[in-house]
């Protein structure tokens, strides 16, 4: 790790205060340390992630500007409105999105090439983290299949009433932006009604995504993290989940 950076290396559990991450790269807190369970979950309670290339030290990242996506704020476009509809209205047709029914195929599509980010930071050492921390519920999957095939989707991890959404992938035009949606009426029902997307891409400013300062983003977790926990049921989500889309008479309750 280059001296110059003046960057703490985790040499115990704890993480340095959120504040003294770098201004430049924005929000690099800290190298070192392991992919623990323990590490992980207390990580992300202070809204800190892992990210690094494989020929990289393991780099934790605290970005000084979060990208969201709160419920309020999802666009949906015209072309994945109809589609919406018609899952809604045929839904034993040929597309299903699922919970957690092939974590292990999810992240490693993730890993692989995506439509929308480069995988290869996802290394073998990522991998088994997070599948640890989905055999303790608390990574989950979301599922996009398309006649028995499993074609998009996305992982992340859940804790409290908060979910932090941490790759995705797409073999199939608008397969990733289906579990997405699913997963934020999911999660509505729920209420929950903003996840973590990390960072920012067209892609996700594109569906509504938004950018909060970092104590803004500290201070939300405060609150939600030490909640009951979000109920992931396994298997298929019904499309009556969009229930609000298309009856209007049905509103979610006000976050």
């Amino acid at each position: 790790m280059p001296t110059q950076l003046y960057l703490p290396q985790l040499t115990t559990l704890a993480f340095p205060p959120v504040e003294s991450a770098l201004q430049e790269p924005d929000g690099l807190l800290a190298w070192g340390g392991d992919l623990s369970p323990q590490r992980l979950l207390l990580a992300y309670r202070l809204g800190i992630f892992p990210w690094s290339m494989p020929d990289e030290p393991l780099l934790w990242w605290t970005p000084s500007q979060r990208m969201v996506l709160p419920f309020e704020q999802l666009n949906i476009s015209h072309s994945m409105r109809k589609l919406l509809k018609k899952l809604y209205r045929n839904p034993d047709g040929p597309w299903q999105i699922k919970i957690d029914t092939d974590f292990s195929s999810v992240i490693q599509h993730c890993a692989g090439t995506r439509e929308y980010a480069q995988g290869t930071w996802i290394s073998e050492d990522f991998i088994i983290a997070y599948t640890q921390l989905h055999h303790a519920g608390i990574t989950h999957s979301i599922e996009t299949w398309y006649e028995d095939t499993l074609v998009g989707g996305l992982y992340g991890v859940s804790i409290g009433k908060m979910f932090f959404g941490e790759s995705m992938f797409s073999h199939k035009t608008d397969s990733s932006k289906l579990a997405l949606i699913f997963l934020m009426y999911y999660l509505a029902k729920q209420q929950v009604f903003l996840i973590d997307c990390q960072q920012e891409t067209g892609h996700l400013t594109r569906m509504g995504g938004t950018c909060i300062s970092r104590r803004d983003f500290s201070l939300h977790l405060d609150k939600v993290c030490s909640q009951p926990p979000i109920i992931w049921e396994k298997g298929i989500i019904h499309p009556r989940i969009l229930d609000t889309l298309f009856l209007p008479s049905i509103n979610l309750p006000h976050q």
